[in-house]
């Protein structure tokens, strides 16, 4: 089997590591608009040779993972170009817009919308490890508009990760990613820029900030065109849940200048409901399962 790899950063060069780990009898064949990338996911072995377009009809599977906003009009470019047993698997973190560009390519029904909830705050071939998968959630996308057996492809692809499999529609996964993952990362950017912002007026910042600030802003570690094109496919979702965060944070603003200290005490008390999920995902993060 013939798998190429279109996008060798982390997510791309740590699929192509899992299925070279897993399969002894696959040829990963591999593509990076950043040359670098490409020499170095040679050098690394994460790819066995150079993938052209010329050779995309020869692939079986074929694994997207590029900025999300250049995501559509390629996918429908490779669409084009593979045969007629092919899969085509995208890795973005948006899936509406995606969806929407090839709901009526005449090949569609060889496209799966996945995306796996792994990653770090690193980047680029070096970063790609092939255990990144592993016991990690796999979101599947209108799994239902995937012909059966190119489906049943893509789980045994995934089978040996152990990953649990969810089902959901684009547009609930963009809702729900905007809250739970973008929502986050943007957290992070802005509480680095506003430390970062003070520091130019107090140098002493850094020497005060303890590991309760390093882990709220390891985020801001991402890669910027990463992110960037995250927000820009996945806007609407974002505006709403910021929002809502705006929201909370300006109540939060008005109980400390009324000195409503029990009402502080009783959101915070709320919130802390959330231990027990928390703990559940550092648990499932350090045992890796």
């Amino acid at each position: 089997m013939k798998i190429g790899c279109i996008g060798l950063g982390l997510i791309g060069g740590s699929f192509a590591l899992s299925m070279k780990r897993n399969f002894s009898d696959f040829q990963v064949f591999g593509m990076d608009t950043n040359p670098e990338h490409l020499q170095k996911a040679l050098t690394l072995n994460i790819i066995d040779q150079v993938l052209e377009e010329s050779e995309w009809f020869e692939m079986d599977v074929v694994i997207l993972s590029i900025p999300v906003d250049h995501a559509s009009p390629l996918l429908q470019h490779i669409l084009d170009k593979i045969h007629s047993q092919a899969l085509v698997m995208d890795m973005g973190s948006t899936k509406g817009q995606l969806c929407e560009a090839v709901a009526k390519h005449p090949k569609r029904h060889q496209f799966l919308a996945a995306h796996p909830i792994a990653g770090t705050e690193f980047s680029g071939p070096e970063a790609a490890f092939d255990s990144l998968f592993d016991h990690k959630t796999m979101i599947l996308c209108e799994a239902e508009y995937t012909e059966a057996s190119l489906l049943e492809l893509a789980k045994s692809l995934i089978a040996p990760l152990h990953m649990t499999l969810k089902y959901m529609g684009a547009k609930a996964h963009d809702k729900h990613l905007a809250y739970v993952s973008h929502l986050s990362h943007i957290s992070s950017f802005m509480l680095g820029k506003t430390v970062l912002d003070i520091e130019k007026n107090d140098r002493d910042i850094f020497d005060l900030a303890g590991s309760g600030f390093a882990s709220t802003v390891r985020l801001a570690k991402s890669n910027p065109v990463t992110w960037t094109a995250i927000f820009k496919e996945n806007q609407e979702e974002v505006q709403y849940a910021l929002e809502e965060y705006i929201q909370n944070l300006k109540a939060f603003q008005k109980q400390l200048e009324t000195q409503n200290y029990m009402g502080i005490h009783q959101q915070l008390a709320e919130v802390n409901d959330l231990k027990p999920i928390l703990n559940g995902i550092i648990k499932k993060e350090e045992n890796g399962n």
